[in-house]
């Protein structure tokens, strides 16, 4: 049985994490009357990553809908291959190297609906597969992708599902054969995208090689696309937005 004090102390610390901001008088991974205190979420989520420049971005031009990117690594490079796409006012990109969907999720009020934008673009998983914060299950991915989605529907932001992009391993993670995974998370996102009136667009079958992976070509580690990658990507990414945008207008 727990103490009062140590009750007490827990409550106090699980209130810092959900406020964000650190337990007093200790720091992440300290004990506190024996409880062992998790990072704050500020830190598990980078909260801090995109602050400045979400405080610095300018308005978007009249008439040219804002659409955020959301997601890891996949997206950061996106932003740093194809810098003149991302360097627009109305395509903002906010991918973290490393991210998995819990993550994203916290930061999903700070990067994405304070922004104000009319389409947020959500490329994520495959960290999850990795096991990047740990193993999860698929059903966990697919609650968090939900729950991103409820969030921006709430704040009538439209949504462009991306699949999941096709890998055999993971340079960083070996040996979790995520193949036979990122089908099932793929099929889930495409069923789910058509239960809740999403887009989807399928970069899998685009940068497949076939046999679970991603052609060489176009990501030579096997995980991250090249530029040769992004510029079969881009095309893809603009026809999901411009139809969410149609129909964003139909439903006013």
């Amino acid at each position: 049985m727990t103490a009062p004090g140590r009750i007490t102390a827990l409550a106090a610390a699980l209130s810092c994490l959900a406020l964000g901001s650190p337990a007093p008088a200790a720091a992440p991974g300290a004990e506190v009357t024996g409880v062992t205190l998790a990072p704050t979420a500020v830190a598990f989520a980078d909260l801090a990553h995109y602050a400045a420049a979400n405080r610095a971005l300018a308005a978007a031009a009249r008439g040219a809908p804002r659409v955020v990117f959301l997601g890891d690594s996949i997206t950061q490079a996106w932003g740093e291959l194809q810098h003149d796409y991302f360097a627009r006012t109305d395509r903002i990109n906010r991918g973290i190297s490393g991210q998995a969907t819990p993550q994203m999720l916290l930061r999903f009020r700070a990067d994405v609906v304070a922004l104000h934008p009319a389409v947020v673009h959500i490329l994520a998983g495959t960290n999850d597969i990795a096991g990047n914060v740990g193993p999860m299950d698929l059903g966990v991915t697919e609650e968090n992708i939900s729950s991103m989605v409820d969030l921006a529907q709430a704040n009538r932001i439209a949504v462009v599902l991306g699949s999941v992009l096709p890998a055999t391993d993971y340079p960083w993670r070996s040996g979790q054969e995520p193949g036979p995974k990122i089908l099932a998370l793929n099929d889930w996102l495409k069923r789910y995208a058509s239960e809740r009136h999403l887009v989807f667009v399928d970069y899998y079958s685009a940068l497949t090689d076939g046999a679970l992976g991603i052609r060489r070509t176009f990501a030579p580690d096997g995980v991250h696309p090249s530029l040769a990658g992004y510029e079969v990507m881009l095309p893809l990414a603009e026809t999901g937005i411009s139809a969410a945008l149609r129909a964003t207008k139909r439903r006013r």
